[in-house]
């Protein structure tokens, strides 16, 4: 929300704001997951790679394959569930924000 309004989240000076984007948008979608009603197969692997995700962001900058492979987990596990596709965007711009993978422009 806040780089929607071309601001950046207030955080410690030493903090990467990279880092901080990552860890609002997956806070924003562990919240959305959590409050979402429907069950469906995989829910505990999403869950468990949001988790990993928040652990990567609050220990620093965090390894970028290993972003990267929770991110293509995650967008599997959920990416059949359109009312979590926005937050699900979100965290896929945080995790780009570490660098585009090999190949892509």
């Amino acid at each position: 929300m806040l780089r929607s309004l071309g601001q950046r989240p207030v955080t410690g000076s030493d903090e990467d704001p990279r880092v901080a984007e990552l860890r609002i948008a997956v806070s924003r979608l562990r919240r959305e997951l959590a409050a979402l009603p429907a069950d469906f197969p995989d829910r505990a692997i999403a869950e468990d790679e949001l988790a990993a995700l928040a652990a990567m962001a609050a220990g620093g900058l965090p390894e970028i394959p290993r972003l990267r492979s929770s991110l293509l987990l995650i967008a599997g596990a959920i990416g059949s569930v359109s009312a979590l596709a926005r937050g699900l965007g979100g965290v896929r711009e945080a995790v780009e924000l570490f660098g585009r993978p090999p190949g892509r422009g």
